[in-house]
């Protein structure tokens, strides 16, 4: 094929990823079944969430979200390259808008081992598997704690065999996994889990726990955000309360697995069923999470489209 003519799919390819996701974006703002973006801006407008003042807290939330976000990709990532941090900014909102619309953000796997040459992008997978892992790791420790005491404050109903079998399912299956490891035989997709470990455990014990208190740092901006929208809307419940409820809101709707443009909605169904306990009305909770998922994903996608234009494969390591 012609370099003119490769130059030209590559071109269209950048751009149909970047029509793609202001279509989808477009499209979850204005047909969502379960909100009215008309209602959202009315209900949003009426509780002065759009002041001067609130509007640039917010952005300063979401910036100091995403700074974390981009600053443990560079740390992470500096054990296969290191990175300014503008480039590990590029990367994080490229990848963020190409992965958009992909199932569980899968897409940002591949959208970020292309920043990379061909002999690096195994490690690049890697470390990104373990960047969203510490993420996942924080969530899910801080929303076992709050899921606990959700269910002793508000008297939930829990099926403990469901919950005793599950946990029986999960500790086979490490067992199980670990024993493959141990017999160096089980891979998927050409990496076994033997080297799984081996790359995990030489990791940079440094720049693993730094990745660890940026993931958690972020989880604090992340979810006092929530906490911030819930005290414009005039919800009347304190923040250990709203924590808890919050923290059970993350957990359970990061296990779910989704397309990522509708996990405002899954957030949103969860959210309203997690807080119609501490009594806050439906329009609220909802409005909320469209909140949420506007000033932590979509204004961070759209000027991630820039990267996605401009992007280039690289030709050299440096």
């Amino acid at each position: 094929m012609p370099y003119k003519t490769k130059q030209f799919f590559f071109v269209l390819i950048k751009l149909s990823i970047v029509v793609g996701a202001f279509y989808f974006i477009y499209q979850k703002l204005t047909n969502n079944s379960s909100l009215s973006f008309s209602e959202f801006i009315k209900f949003s407008q009426k509780s002065d969430v759009f002041s001067l003042k609130n509007t640039f807290f917010l952005l300063v939330l979401s910036c100091f979200n995403w700074f974390f976000e981009i600053l443990k990709w560079q740390t992470l990532i500096s054990s296969v390259k290191k990175l300014s941090f503008k480039n590990a900014l590029e990367q994080s909102l490229g990848s963020l808008t190409a992965s958009l619309f992909t199932p569980n953000r899968i897409g940002e796997y591949g959208a970020k081992a292309m920043y990379f040459l061909g002999n690096s992008r195994k490690k690049v997978l890697l470390v990104n598997l373990l960047h969203n892992s510490l993420q996942m790791l924080v969530t899910t420790v801080i929303g076992v704690a709050g899921f606990l005491v959700f269910s002793s404050n508000f008297g939930l109903q829990i099926n403990y065999f469901k919950l005793i079998l599950t946990l029986v399912i999960i500790v086979g299956s490490v067992i199980l996994i670990s024993f493959s490891i141990k017999n160096k035989k089980l891979k998927i997709k050409g990496f076994s889990f033997y080297k799984l470990k081996t790359f995990f455990l030489k990791f940079p014990k440094q720049n693993l726990f730094l990745g660890g208190f940026y993931s958690l740092v972020r989880y604090a901006v992340f979810s006092f955000q929530f906490y911030f929208l819930l005290q414009l809307f005039h919800v009347n419940i304190g923040y250990s309360q709203a924590m808890v409820i919050i923290s059970t809101m993350y957990l359970l709707s990061s296990i779910i697995p989704s397309i990522f443009i509708f996990d405002v909605l899954i957030k949103g169904s969860i959210a309203v069923y997690l807080f119609s306990y501490a009594h806050v009305n439906e329009l609220t909770v909802l409005s909320i999470v469209c909140l949420m998922w506007i000033f932590n994903f979509v204004i961070p996608s759209i000027l991630g489209s820039f990267y996605v234009i401009t992007f280039k494969f690289p030709e050299h390591d440096t």
